[in-house]
């Protein structure tokens, strides 16, 4: 377990073994090895690190996935979710984590556009 209070700066990504897209931006970042991997569905989120995530990020709405099927089979789309809806959404289903989530040091980059893909690579 990574500890974020420690002075080194933290390197790790959360992503989803199973996902291809996942798999294929790992391969094109082609991570140092002092690089934390975190595969969410193995080893799930912790409140602390999702907490952590939203302290970077600004909000959980950010980390937060619309494109996973479970949003609109649970009717979630039809619904006004707040900042703790967003939370525990994703801390029940990992799903909902917009994939993957990059932390280097203070910076978060979230999610798999290729501009975010792009500005992670030169952090890296």
């Amino acid at each position: 377990m990574n500890n974020f209070k420690d002075n080194r700066m933290t390197k790790k990504i959360y992503y989803l073994g199973t996902c291809s897209t996942c798999i294929r931006i790992i391969k094109e970042l082609q991570l140092p090895e002092d690089f934390v991997k975190q595969d969410i569905k193995v080893d799930k989120i912790t409140e602390a690190q999702i907490e952590e995530m939203k302290e970077l990020a600004g909000s959980y709405e950010s980390l937060f996935s619309r494109k996973a099927m479970k949003y609109r089979a649970m009717g979630l789309s039809e619904k006004k979710l707040s900042e703790n809806d967003y939370k525990k959404l994703i801390l029940e289903e990992y799903t909902f984590l917009k994939r993957p989530v990059i932390i280097i040091g203070k910076k978060v980059f979230i999610g798999n556009s290729k501009s975010v893909i792009e500005e992670a690579k030169k952090h890296i």
